[in-house]
């Protein structure tokens, strides 16, 4: 189990009013930034406008309260979209409740596991495959309100979404592709112009100015959501079965992995720019408190956000009081300015939504795979198709399938077996092996050597038992040369012990010679290193040599005489 450190008591300590102003600054500002985001992100996961804010607004506290990192902001996320649209779908609103309680129980539990640093080895290629086919999904499903599209029936497949954008395209509402376009261009060219107010808080404004003072024919987030409230609901805890429960399970599991993921490469990330370092345990530990706490209230799934963290970090934040600010912030925005999000038009948001999702494809680093290992290129893919085509939890799973096999296929080739030996009646010229300390070794009659270079794990076990089939000759005596294995798992140590009873019964003598000490845990706890005998273990070849060539000596003798 770990300490439970969370930053913001530790910095607190040393806390000046300097930093509070350089973090009044940036939260208040990341809280204006995050607003907009929280309310697209909630219309594109299916629920209403408020829901975003909501989570914005007690994940962002939790996180900086509770959090590994100086500067995360937490908040609901577009790696969420696809999969809380799909629980949505499937169990209705209070099934995503109970999935996203699950899933802070399953990230609290990998904190307390310290299963921090481990997710952090999530394979890249999965990464951006997965990423890149959420980006793709949100950018489709934001096609049809960016251009006001009347489209009766949509189907629910990705290409059949298409079919029906170019059938109905006909009927597309030329003010909210206007409005659509304004919002992309202020996200677009506002930052270069050196704007500090974001594109998208600007876009708002704007657009909903234009519909409002010329009553534009288009759809609205009153319009099509009803009253927009401006209060934090009452808290109350959703109705859980064990037969709900059970169900839930799997996209539970997916939405802790995501939230793990983004959150720990946002910290990482944030580290890089910072020069600090984040606590990844606790920081999984208060990911998982606000994703138990957010659906009490009626909200989505949350986790560290990268775009909002930089963002944080580019405004000038020091502590962890900087994202406790950005949470007011958002707040003040719900009880004050709530009713008039009703007044946002749709397109505006569609617009906000392309946006994101273009910075989520990481497009270039997609092409880039194809100059990579062709392997990493196939799990790319594979995982980019089946996120599209099936589901994200079907994606993650068969991708990292897909990794391990290859990794073990790789692993497995980076080991080697080398074989030295010369039979009892070979009048040949002694064959020799070269020890770096020793030099060349002529090796003796009788005697045969195999040299294990890197794990011996399942995947080099059987291609070891292999080698011995087919080179054991006349010897009495078998040398194993383990100082290059780091490590022997079950498999291995099951060859070793077949290897043991095979040599027995040839009379063939089994010696270790330079056990690592990643080796030897195994070999003393399996009892292999009692069964062979400990006057046949030995540090170093040359003692080895000498036991060896005593036993082909004591053996010979009776044939000599």
């Amino acid at each position: 189990m770990i300490k439970f450190k969370p930053k913001l008591f530790l910095l607190l300590r040393t806390y000046s009013l300097k930093q509070f102003m350089s973090d009044l600054s940036a939260g208040v500002i990341v809280g204006i930034v995050a607003m907009p985001i929280a309310l697209a992100y909630a219309i594109a996961s299916g629920v209403t406008p408020d829901v975003g804010l909501v989570t914005a607004i007690i994940a962002g506290l939790l996180v900086s309260v509770l959090g590994g990192s100086r500067v995360q902001i937490g908040g609901p996320s577009g790696a969420f979209i696809v999969i809380v649209y799909s629980v949505i779908e499937q169990h209705g609103l209070e099934g995503l409740l109970i999935t996203t309680f699950i899933a802070g129980v399953m990230l609290i539990l990998m904190g307390l596991f310290r299963m921090g640093t481990i997710i952090r080895f999530m394979p890249y290629p999965i990464v951006v495959g997965f990423t890149s086919a959420i980006a793709a999904i949100i950018f489709t499903t934001q096609v049809s309100p960016f251009f006001g599209l009347e489209i009766p029936e949509m189907s629910v497949s990705f290409t059949g979404k298409w079919v029906n954008f170019f059938q109905h395209l006909h009927t597309a509402n030329p003010y909210a592709v206007g409005l659509g376009m304004i919002t992309l261009l202020l996200i677009i060219f506002l930052p270069k112009m050196g704007s500090r107010i974001p594109g998208s808080f600007v876009a708002i404004i704007i657009t909903t100015l234009l519909v409002y003072l010329f009553d534009l024919p288009v759809e609205t987030l009153g319009s099509k959501y009803g009253e927009i409230s401006s209060t934090l609901p009452r808290p109350s805890f959703p109705g859980f079965t064990f037969e709900r429960v059970s169900m839930l399970i799997q996209p539970a599991f997916t939405i802790a992995m995501l939230c793990a993921i983004e959150s720990l490469l946002s910290a990482m990330v944030a580290d890089g720019y910072t020069g600090g370092s984040h606590r990844p345990n606790t920081e999984l530990i208060a990911q998982g408190t606000a994703n138990m706490m957010v659906p009490l209230f009626g909200g989505i799934p949350a986790s560290g956000q990268i775009a909002k963290t930089m963002t944080n970090i580019r405004r000038g934040a020091k502590t962890p009081v900087a994202g406790i600010i950005h949470s007011v912030v958002l707040l003040v925005i719900l009880l004050f300015l709530g009713r008039f999000a009703g007044l946002i038009p749709i397109a505006c948001m569609a617009g906000m939504l392309i946006g994101v999702a273009y910075k989520m494809s990481e497009w270039h680093t997609f092409v880039n795979f194809l100059r990579y290992p062709r392997s990493d290129g196939l799990v790319l893919i594979t995982t980019f198709l089946l996120t599209l085509v099936f589901d994200l939890s079907i994606a993650i799973q068969v991708g990292l399938l897909m990794a391990m096999v290859i990794f073990i296929k790789r692993f497995a080739e980076s080991s080697n077996i080398e074989v030295f030996r010369r039979d009892v009646n070979d009048d040949k010229e002694p064959e020799t092996l070269f020890d770096e300390h020793l030099g060349t070794i002529k090796i003796p009659n009788g005697i045969e050597i195999y040299e294990i270079n890197g794990p011996f794990f399942f995947g080099v076990a059987n291609k070891f038992d292999e080698i011995v089939r087919e080179n054991t000759r006349d010897i009495h005596a078998r040398i194993l040369r383990l100082r290059k294995v780091p490590f022997i798992d079950s498999t291995g140590l099951n060859n070793l012990e077949n290897l043991l009873q095979k040599s027995k019964g040839e009379k063939i003598q089994l010696i270790f010679s330079g056990v690592h000490p990643g080796a030897m845990k195994a070999l003393e706890q399996s009892g292999l290193i009692e069964k062979v005998g400990r006057e046949n273990v030995f540090d170093d070849i040359a003692p080895a040599l000498l036991r060896a060539h005593d036993i082909v000596e004591e053996k010979e003798k009776p044939l000599r005489t």
